[in-house]
């Protein structure tokens, strides 16, 4: 089976993305493979940032690896919060204030409607590809829900009457921008590698 170092610390991460992927490959989380180190995302582009990270496990281990970065973009706040998903609200990552702020920004905004886009960079054999998946939906007025992390209680996915946080992971799987670009990524490895 092919094995992959997958250059996250976030456990729901890793749990979706082996989720959406299956059993064909085999993920490895940075915690597994013994890498106790925390990448900075300091670019203003979802490409760029998981670029980075993808690039600075590859060259700590000369292993195949990959990476992802997520972002909501929100239409009526030209794409906030964008790159700054996870630190919308401040330095330190924290759900509850980032979805506070994210409510606050759409007072009185008719327009909710957001997209979810995930970019994963995978190095193998030491090229790199990139792999993108988006989920167009739309911000809700109150969180709903208890499942999922980050914004999932707030973002509604087109074609849902339930949040990220009502579904659990299989029905998230129908909807999820982390499923459709690992699904892509996938597909290279089926008609590349394995």
């Amino acid at each position: 089976m092919t094995q992959l170092i997958f250059a996250s610390n976030n456990p729901h991460k890793v749990e979706e993305i082996q989720s959406a992927i299956g059993n064909m490959v085999d993920i490895v989380s940075l915690k597994q493979a013994g890498m106790e180190i925390e990448i900075p995302e300091p670019h203003d582009t979802l490409e760029a940032n998981a670029s980075e990270k993808s690039q600075t496990i590859y060259k700590l281990t000369n292993e195949n690896c990959f990476s992802e970065d997520t972002g909501l973009e929100v239409y009526a706040l030209n794409g906030e919060p964008g790159v700054k998903t996870a630190r919308y609200a401040g330095d330190t990552v924290d759900t509850g204030k980032n979805i506070e702020k994210l409510l606050g920004n759409l007072g009185g905004i008719g327009d909710r409607r957001a997209r979810f886009r995930t970019v994963i960079s995978l190095i193998y054999e030491g090229k790199e590809y990139l792999f993108e998946g988006i989920c167009e939906g739309q911000i809700i007025d109150h969180k709903r829900g208890s499942k999922g992390f980050g914004y999932d209680p707030v973002f509604m996915p087109s074609g849902s009457k339930r949040t990220f946080a009502e579904m659990d992971t299989v029905e998230k799987n129908v909807f999820s921008h982390r499923k459709k670009a690992a699904d892509r990524l996938v597909l290279f490895l089926q008609e590349y590698i394995i």
